[in-house]
């Protein structure tokens, strides 16, 4: 059979310097990649997740993104590095300083904007309008890592802009450290809700105050196999995170400053602006860098 070369770039995104963030491999002109090739490939990274740019009859850019197991609809640190790699082949016109369009996800279509700056371009989606599901028994979510009710601050609640999480509130960075993720009970309680596998869900711990000066939260998701062990930066759980903060009041502003990963070596940061009132946020945009970390060929029978 003959080998076909797929061009990729490996992005480091929410970061602007080598090593930080959350890595990603872009897969380029993937649509007749199968899926068992795109999640094979997952594997053979070690990364959460990979991007297959495909073609979109509804949007600029399409793209797809997936786990070591299934495809997931919508991932924050997956948009940043694929937008990263269509600016870095210049697939995207930055020559006045700022572009604005379209890329079709597995949720839906996200308006992209790309500013160029004197540190590298800053890349924004628009993530989708938040919708609050169920709350959790803060008990329950505790127990699953090895933690008490009284760590967590109010209800734990579901919440998506195109993948869902529970968001999970800390009372301190403390409570955040001693968190340690057991995957038979998040698997035994997420069974007991109904949830099948292509729709599990998990939670997203998170405290407010940043790791660095400039930070205003700080947020850690541990991760069942076959994942990795915990994730450096997720850019799709911290719009659903700052949607819960903005409605449940327990952030002054709709704009700040959200920090992942630096008690991992691979420090994540970025820019949140939830829209609409408290009672009813209408989307959440959640701005980041990226960081072309290595460039080739992916090399693959067809």
């Amino acid at each position: 059979m003959p080998i076909r070369a797929y061009p990729y770039d490996w992005v480091d995104a929410f970061t602007k310097q080598a090593f930080g963030g959350n890595g990603c491999v872009v897969v380029h002109d993937a649509d007749d990649l199968t899926v068992e090739q795109r999640v094979a490939l997952v594997k053979e990274t070690s990364l959460s997740e990979c991007a297959y740019v495909v073609k979109s009859d509804v949007a600029d850019f399409g793209a797809r993104y997936y786990l070591a197991d299934h495809e997931i609809l919508m991932a924050g640190h997956p948009t940043i590095a694929t937008v990263a790699s269509l600016v870095s082949r210049r697939l995207v016109d930055l020559s006045g300083g700022q572009a604005n369009f379209t890329l079709e996800v597995g949720a839906g279509v996200l308006p992209i904007t790309v500013v160029d700056g004197a540190d590298g371009p800053m890349i924004t989606m628009t993530q989708l309008k938040p919708e609050f599901g169920m709350p959790h028994d803060p008990e329950k979510i505790a127990d699953i890592y090895g933690l008490t009710g009284a760590d967590i601050v109010g209800t734990p609640q579901t919440v998506s802009t195109g993948s869902a999480f529970y968001i999970t509130v800390l009372k301190d960075k403390s409570a955040l450290r001693r968190a340690v993720l057991n995957p038979e009970k998040l698997y035994a309680y997420a069974q007991s809700l109904g949830v099948t596998d292509g729709a599990f869900q998990e939670p997203f711990l998170v405290t407010l105050g940043g790791e660095t000066e400039t930070g205003d939260t700080f947020s850690r998701l541990l991760l069942p196999p076959p994942s990795p062990a915990e994730d450096p930066f997720t850019g799709s759980a911290t719009g659903c995170m700052a949607a819960y903060l903005w409605h449940h009041g327990l952030i002054e502003t709709p704009d700040f400053v959200a920090e992942q990963g630096h008690w991992m070596g691979r420090p994540g940061t970025a820019q949140i602006v939830v829209l609409g009132p408290r009672d009813a946020p209408t989307g959440v945009k959640v701005g980041g860098q990226g960081r072309i970390l290595m460039r080739g060929e992916l090399l693959l029978q067809r």
